[in-house]
């Protein structure tokens, strides 16, 4: 495919600045690559000044660009067909969509595959091998269901949901359209609910329900469990990494991202467009606002106001962490003068 052809593609509207594309520089395009890695037929990007020396050295024949002169002017003296955007990142990955689309199968249920009578499926439903439906469970149009799935009773998937290879939805769930559920996640399994009794532990019975809005991808082995009462919901276009606990009774908003190993005790309640990155903990009955971020390994004890940064544990915002920081490493220095001072005192 010409580098012309993927701009067009991708729409006039979505470019800042495009270089007048002659056929000198309209390379035949064939693959997208990391730029570090790119050779001759190869489409990358630079995202910013930290891969800015790539743009000299790299050996694809064409880039997404940044608005930036200096970066444009390199490319063209290499004979190097580029176009500046605002977010080269996005256009990247919009470029990656027209040569690579997820495989999807074809409409049909193996005959392996195990249906109860009271199950509902709609139309152009996939069913693949030794996968289990159980009673009464509604699955939409265009839902994908990939080889030893288990559904268990009472459950809604909504349209063109896939559900990838051995992950387990648990009774009580509905999850809505378009929502991706990745190989080897638990969707509302039981709560860790346990009431201390003279005798032991008592198991208190997790009733309540598990809610995925549309749109919301859930990575492997990531597990979101059902409350006692009440329910456990994640909002619509919510991203979820691998290996992340979500406790019961948690209430996360929409447009947020988790990042891998981060954990959260019941009853969080997390506001819109969160970003938590991996490792985060959340400690029980804590509440993140909306746009806050948790960087790696932020332990998290107390709420989150709006639009804050924390790091840390236990976090504290992010300006005072710096500080805390610098400090931290000085702290030798600081213990010798210390002693010192205390040995004059004592002279």
């Amino acid at each position: 495919m010409k580098f012309s052809e993927i701009i067009q593609q991708l729409g006039e509207d979505s470019i800042s600045h495009s270089l007048h594309i002659d056929q000198e520089l309209n390379p035949e395009i064939t693959e997208v690559r990391e730029i570090d890695h790119a050779k001759i037929g190869n489409i990358s990007y630079i995202e910013g000044t930290k891969f800015a020396s790539f743009v000299g050295k790299t050996n694809a024949s064409a880039l997404i660009l940044p608005l930036n002169e200096d970066l444009q002017a390199q490319a063209q003296t290499r004979g190097i067909a580029w176009i500046a955007v605002a977010d080269p990142r996005l256009f990247f990955a919009k470029t990656i969509a027209i040569f690579y689309q997820a495989w999807q199968p074809q409409p049909e249920i193996h005959p392996s595959a195990i249906i109860h009578s009271t199950a509902k499926v709609g139309n152009d439903v996939y069913i693949g091998a030794h996968a289990v439906i159980q009673a009464e469970v509604n699955i939409g149009n265009g839902v994908c269901i990939h080889p030893n799935v288990v559904v268990y009773p009472q459950v809604t998937i909504g349209d063109r949901t896939i559900l990838h290879a051995n992950c387990t939805i648990h009774e009580r769930s509905c999850i809505g359209a378009d929502c991706v559920i990745h190989s080897g996640a638990v969707i509302g399994a039981e709560g860790f609910g346990f009431v201390p009794t003279a005798d032991g532990w008592l198991k208190m019975e997790q009733s309540g329900y598990t809610v995925l809005e549309d749109g919301v991808e859930v990575g492997c082995n990531t597990a979101i469990d059902r409350p006692s009462v009440g329910e456990t919901r994640i909002g619509s276009q919510t991203k979820i990494d691998n290996l992340v606990q979500i406790g019961h009774g948690c209430q996360i908003g929409n447009g947020c991202a988790i990042a891998g190993q981060s954990g959260m005790a019941g009853g969080v309640k997390v506001g819109n467009r969160v970003i938590m990155a991996g490792q985060s903990g959340i400690a029980n009955q804590v509440t993140i606002g909306d746009g806050a971020i948790t960087a790696a390994k932020a332990g998290v004890h107390n709420d989150v106001p709006p639009g804050e940064v924390v790091c840390g544990s236990p976090a504290i915002p992010h300006k005072k962490y710096l500080k805390v920081s610098a400090i931290f490493g000085r702290l030798p220095e600081l213990y010798r003068s210390v002693k010192d001072l205390q040995k004059k005192l004592q002279d």
